[in-house]
């Protein structure tokens, strides 16, 4: 197995435009975008590569949690 894989989540939204926005909360500033659903998840593990390059340690990522919808 490989020890150098992670697990990274993404958040995705629609913007007002219709493209679809994604951000790895994980990493900082670590997002792009889509016109498609498979162009943003395309984008993102580019992204990502890029931002994993810049973490000094990799096994420091934070533990992602989830998310909750909280109603106002």
């Amino acid at each position: 197995m490989d020890d150098t894989r992670r697990e990274i989540y993404i958040v995705i939204e629609r913007d007002e435009d219709g493209f679809f926005v994604g951000e790895a909360p994980q990493l900082r500033a670590c997002y792009s975008q889509g016109r498609t659903l498979d162009e943003l998840l395309v984008n993102m593990r580019e992204v990502i590569e890029l931002c994993l390059e810049d973490q000094d340690d990799l096994g420091q990522l934070p533990e992602f949690v989830g998310i909750q919808k909280l109603l106002f």
